[in-house]
């Protein structure tokens, strides 16, 4: 009887499934750089603002609750005294309605100009790089240089503001001396740089409003102003929303303007007439009674915030709400 040969195949053992291991493989890494880069990009951020910004803010609320000088060696915790004293403090009211009203004489004026400044440069004109360069010089020029120009202008003898005032039977106006006077001229100043600035971004979102809206306004017989006013505005309201929030934050930390403008004086003048809350705190800083000044830091953090969101709410609300 025959025998039968063994089954060389039924040996063999079977391989093991290689693809599709490695399409797993690949598709982890799909999913991890899909899901994980955008966290990795966002990454150096982070660290630095931590860093650099969440670190600060956080160690100058725990230098605020101390008693924290460099005449001392010891710095007792004393809890909110710091901003029991600053409450009661009249300079630090004074520095408030100072940093208020600049903000408001400088930020107001200087939005409205801008939006102007930006629909005249989105219509069709000969050399627009040039004008959109020029709107920008401002702004990258030394604030140093512009309120050393500025204060020459506003000189009560010599400048060329009361020059002007005195064709029109107006006396000499001492600008540094008064309060609304010196608010005026600073307001000058800092809208002189940042208007142009704002103005590009006005002008970056009015481009990328749909020009048939425009035509459409033009056939139907509307002027520019009618276009400005109904398409215009409506169509870029975010960007006007974002330029109000940075134009309030910047304008409640103003300092090198006032500063400046008096003759490097820490007070704002003699009489505190144009100090502003970083004056103060800069004052304070100099006196080295640091958990004070850390106190006044953190005060001004929170009007910033309160400013910054009640125009927020405001500029949505006059909108008719964000598109």
């Amino acid at each position: 009887m025959a025998t039968r040969a063994p089954d060389r195949m039924a040996a063999v053992p079977p391989k093991r499934p290689v693809r599709p291991r490695r399409r797993l493989r690949r598709h982890l890494a799909y999913q991890l750089d899909v899901k994980g880069s955008p966290y990795a990009y966002v990454a150096p951020f982070f660290l630095l603002f931590s860093a650099f910004g969440l670190f600060p803010l956080a160690y100058t609320a725990w230098v605020s609750l101390h008693e924290w000088t460099l005449l001392s060696d010891e710095q007792p915790f004393i809890g909110l005294d710091n901003f029991r004293t600053l409450l009661a403090d009249d300079y630090f009211w004074n520095a408030t309605f100072n940093t208020l009203s600049i903000g408001v004489l400088s930020t107001a004026p200087q939005l409205l100009l801008a939006i102007w400044l930006a629909h005249l440069l989105n219509r069709p004109l000969r050399a627009q790089t040039f004008f959109r360069i020029t709107l920008l010089l401002p702004n990258v020029t030394s604030v140093v240089a512009v309120v050393v120009i500025f204060s020459q202008l506003f000189g009560r003898d010599f400048g060329m503001i009361n020059w002007v005032l005195s064709l029109f039977g107006v006396e000499g106006v001492a600008w540094n001396e008064g309060v609304l006077t010196s608010h005026a001229a600073i307001s000058t100043m800092i809208m002189w740089r940042w208007t142009g600035y704002n103005a590009l971004i006005f002008l970056a979102a009015m481009q990328a409003v749909p020009r048939e809206l425009y035509e459409a306004a033009t056939i139907d017989g509307a002027n520019g102003l009618t276009q400005l006013r109904k398409i215009t505005i409506p169509m870029i309201k975010p960007t006007i929303v974002f330029v109000v929030i940075t134009s309030t934050i910047g304008a409640m930390q103003v300092l090198a303007e006032p500063l400046l403008f008096g003759s490097y004086s820490i007070t704002g003048g003699a009489d505190r007439q144009y100090q502003t809350l970083s004056l103060f705190i800069y004052e304070n800083f100099t006196k080295l009674d640091f958990g004070f000044a850390s106190a006044i830091s953190w005060m001004m953090f929170l009007f910033i915030v309160l400013v910054a969101g009640v125009n927020y709410l405001v500029t949505r609300r006059g909108k008719g709400g964000l598109t």
